[in-house]
């Protein structure tokens, strides 16, 4: 007898989880783009010269009508608006620490956008966290899962019948 596929040979665990980091991924992306232009905003605005009230009313008064800080800000709301998503979704100790991806998105758009130079020791803390977040993924996956019921198992309130 022939073994037929089902329409998916993907579990349903499996692509609840694909979902998820697709969702992440999507959202990591928003955060990165909103901090490059934050911060390409911030180096139009220039730097805070003290942190009294009329330096902190200059930044926010300036900010408000440039291009690239409402433009970050936007994108950083899209970012949240992913981040309540996966939060509906899945155990916060899953889910918070695979949000340190953005450190590796992030460094990786400051390189191409902004034109930093990243050394070596900042790619070992870059790599240290994937490995992290590696860990954490696998924790996830390898996670004690419920036990189904079985026939055998149910009430014999109707008598063993």
């Amino acid at each position: 007898m022939l073994h037929r596929r089902t329409r998916s040979s993907v579990s349903l665990p499996t692509k609840f989880m694909i979902k998820l980091l697709f969702i992440l991924t999507v959202g990591l992306v928003f955060e990165s783009t909103g901090v490059i232009l934050l911060k390409k905003g911030m180096n139009v605005i220039g730097e805070m010269h003290g942190y009294n009230a009329a330096e902190i009313f200059r930044v926010i008064k300036v900010s408000a009508t440039n291009p690239h800080i409402l433009l970050g800000v936007f994108f950083e709301a899209l970012f949240f608006l992913c981040l309540l998503i996966l939060m509906s979704k899945s155990d916060i100790s899953f889910l918070w620490p695979l949000t340190a991806f953005s450190f590796v998105f992030a460094t990786f758009a400051a390189m191409i956008f902004l034109g930093e130079t990243v050394s070596m020791v900042r790619w070992v803390g870059v790599i240290l966290i994937m490995i992290g977040a590696a860990f954490i993924s696998y924790s996830e996956h390898a996670k004690e899962k419920p036990a189904l019921p079985t026939s055998n198992n149910q009430s014999r309130s109707d008598g063993g019948n």
